[in-house]
């Protein structure tokens, strides 16, 4: 099972992971507690509850590079391009705008 932590403006917001049944988005707890909590997304809006998806939800695919920078990540490593959830590790522990994911493993090198 892959596993990644997914911070918004570098505060931890929630964990994704990957297994044969699919993919599950939760919120951390003391994030939703937080009074200036937003949601990573107007896709994931801000709830206690699991979200869980067959596929990689859009929001995350969408922040997996494309074109020539996809073509780099994918000669460097062995990873197919149908591996989505490995691209999403590799490729996106510093994004562009708000959210970044973070291997679970990685996050004491985040802090």
């Amino acid at each position: 099972m892959k596993r990644a932590l997914v911070f918004y403006r570098d505060l931890l917001a929630g964990k994704l992971s990957e297994s044969d049944e699919g993919y599950v988005f939760q919120y951390n707890e003391a994030y939703l507690s937080r009074p200036d909590a937003e949601p990573i997304s107007l896709t994931l809006p801000l709830r206690n509850d699991a979200y869980q998806s067959p596929v990689l939800f859009p929001f995350f695919d969408g922040l997996i590079p494309e074109g020539w920078l996809l073509d780099v990540a994918l000669r460097n490593t062995d990873i197919s391009i149908l591996d989505r959830m490995s691209l999403l590790l590799l490729c996106c522990k510093d994004c562009i705008g708000a959210v970044s994911v973070i291997p679970e493993n990685e996050e004491e090198s985040h802090e």
